[in-house]
């Protein structure tokens, strides 16, 4: 099957596709820049959401939405989640930089760009999966990793920090979002069951990729 038969039912290609793309690397920005402000409003423990990892794919998976009705091309979804994610990292550490005392070391910005690069193009797909994937599974997959992302946060502030909310609040979405977002009680209940494990399976992941970076 041909990449771009894998998004079903194929439309047209639609001429507003590089605009879309343009307005998710602006909402990117736009969305960096709040989420380093709200580390300001949110209290104590809860300004980790604001730094959510989570949160910030929801930006590329929302690209993908958007975009499934527009194009059924890989190429095209995988471009606006990255740009979403990189608009993101952009205008966090840019914020940082010119709006509070800098942002530092470099260490960071650019491992945040460069998992930018990794997750924005496949929750990008994801996205638009989660609409109109043209097996099932695809539709489980992409629910239950969008799940499975909060889920490995939820384990995060569990077994690491021990902020026994957050990891409530994370573990709730994990479970809720493909709840929320099947259409059918199979899907859902499917979806749930691919959370789970990525849950795990993603904390495992970008963690021990984080605390070898930090170590």
């Amino acid at each position: 099957m041909a990449a771009t038969d894998a998004i079903a039912p194929p439309r047209p290609r639609s001429k507003n596709v590089p605009g879309a793309s343009a307005l998710c690397l602006g909402a990117g920005l736009v969305g960096g820049i709040l989420t380093n402000l709200s580390q300001g409003w949110l209290p104590g423990a809860w300004n980790n959401l604001a730094n959510s990892g989570a949160v910030w794919t929801v930006f590329a998976f929302v690209a993908g939405v958007a975009l499934a009705n527009r194009t059924d091309g890989h190429r095209v979804l995988a471009a606006a989640g990255a740009l979403a994610e990189i608009g993101l990292v952009v205008g966090y550490y840019g914020y940082a930089e010119f709006g509070r005392n800098g942002m530092g070391s470099l260490t960071f910005p650019l491992l945040w760009l460069a998992m930018a690069c990794v997750a924005g193009p496949l929750f990008g797909i994801a996205g638009a999966w989660s609409r109109r994937g043209a097996q099932p599974w695809r539709r489980y997959m992409a629910l239950g990793a969008l799940g499975g992302l909060f889920g490995s946060e939820g384990l995060h502030y569990w077994l690491v920090l021990g902020y026994a909310p957050q990891a409530v609040a994370c573990g709730a979405l994990a479970c809720g979002l493909p709840v929320l977002l099947g259409r059918t009680w199979k899907e859902r209940g499917l979806s749930l069951a691919v959370a789970i494990p990525a849950s795990f399976l993603t904390y495992q992941i970008l963690y021990g990729l984080l605390d070898a970076v930090s170590g």
